[in-house]
């Protein structure tokens, strides 16, 4: 039986990725369930990050051209590296900057309002600083939000449907910017189908990859996104506030980026210390400043890891931990009010499970002091995120074991009902 004990040891001993525990530093007592949020440090992204701050002691400015690692193309071969998990074309995706600055970036470049076309489509589930981000862009041309910021309602405020989202699509969209997975409930959106449609009516399509990126393929070039943007320090693993990347389709290579700056240059001519930019002729060109060389470097050896174990293989087994977890929650907390904000369909479900109670954030607190790592968001959603590379079965089943028994004893009681500074 699925709620057995034995049944996950089963499940852990025939898990062909299993071997990737190892490479991680996993808390001794803690069951770690938020990677959405905060991969785990690995080994090899330590044993990186250390060559690297080695290199800066060993040679100084040198290292820029210097080392295992030299740091003035440093962005180009992580983003080469990065390509496959987002389905890319050589040189279509860079590593720099953060998912914010990133989509402000590309917004600069691509959002060209014009005659009737001036606005801009969105969601009402999206992450608020792509919100905040686009808000800004607006404001920027004196446009006003309200009227220019179309945000596709939900039908069950959990879940959007294509459909909407499509019947949206008018000729007075000039850019769509909408999630890959939703940040609360994990659904994906059909990237591939909502492209298609935004190019037979004239739209560029830009996604955040933020919730995806490292829990899910893309095939970002085959469907001709225009550009996509995220952040690396979820599944990605390679630290807190670690540098973000970006995609842009080569069809638009050769567009000079909306926020120029000195990494913008093509390489080969930027110490010329010309006044007149020379973009880069790839994905390049939309860097600003200097590479954050040391939030770079966990990224190297995060990035050895998903060569390795493949991120359909990686995948599959996430697909699989969610199943578990939902089975699980469905047959051990049967009637204590749990109710799953998720699809249930694979298709459709990224990387982490959501469940909806209404005193959602008192048990978090429990959950966290008994050892069990989760994640809440207001005002009732619990993300539990059992992540390929590093979480077990056994994990699963034990988590689901630590929440009944709080839902049984009404643990949960003894917490204020108010969430803490940082959800």
């Amino acid at each position: 039986m699925v709620t057995l004990r034995e049944t996950a040891e089963k499940m852990d001993k025939e898990d062909d990725l299993a071997r990737f525990r190892d490479e991680f530093y996993i808390q001794e007592g803690k069951i770690y369930l938020d990677g959405n949020s905060l991969g785990l440090m690995s080994k090899r992204a330590e044993k990186s990050l250390l060559e690297v701050v080695n290199s800066w002691r060993d040679f100084g400015i040198d290292g820029w051209m210097s080392g295992k690692y030299p740091w003035f193309h440093l962005s180009e071969k992580l983003g080469e590296q990065s390509a496959p998990l987002v389905g890319a074309e050589a040189g279509e995706v860079i590593v720099t900057g953060s998912t914010t600055m990133n989509l402000h970036q590309l917004l600069s470049t691509f959002y060209r309002p014009e005659g009737k076309r001036t606005k801009i489509l969105a969601d009402k589930l999206t992450f608020p600083s792509d919100i905040y981000a686009m808000q800004s862009q607006l404001q920027l041309r004196g446009l006003n939000p309200d009227e220019h910021l179309i945000r596709v309602g939900s039908r069950d405020g959990w879940t959007l449907e294509e459909d909407d989202i499509m019947e949206a699509m008018t000729d007075e969209v000039a850019i769509m910017v909408l999630p890959s997975v939703l940040y609360r409930s994990g659904q994906i959106l059909d990237m591939e189908k909502l492209t298609k449609t935004a190019k037979k009516r004239g739209i560029l399509v830009g996604f955040d990859l933020c919730h995806s990126i490292g829990a899910i393929p893309h095939q970002l070039h085959t469907w001709e996104v225009d550009f996509a943007f995220w952040c690396n320090y979820k599944y990605m693993n390679s630290g807190p506030g670690g540098v973000g990347g970006l995609f842009v389709h080569q069809k638009h290579f050769g567009r000079v980026p909306g926020l120029a700056g000195w990494f913008s240059s093509d390489k080969s001519v930027q110490f010329d210390m010309e006044h007149q930019l020379t973009p880069a002729k790839d994905a390049g060109a939309y860097q600003v400043g200097t590479p954050h060389i040391l939030s770079l470097a966990p990224l190297i050896g995060s990035l050895e890891i998903f060569t390795e174990a493949g991120i359909e293989r990686i995948r599959e087994k996430s697909l699989k931990q969610t199943a578990y977890l939902m089975e699980l929650v469905t047959q051990e907390l049967e009637g204590m009010g749990f109710s799953f904000a998720n699809p249930v369909e694979n298709r459709r479900r990224g990387g982490h499970v959501c469940l909806v109670h209404e005193e959602a954030v008192r048990i978090c607190k429990s959950l966290k002091e008994k050892g069990v790592v989760p994640d809440y968001r207001a005002p009732n959603a619990i993300r539990l995120a059992p992540v390929a590379l590093y979480t077990s079965y056994s994990e699963i089943w034990e988590a689901v074991q630590i929440l009944k028994e709080i839902m049984e004893k009404k643990d949960y009681e003894r917490h204020e009902k108010k969430r803490e500074v940082v959800a």
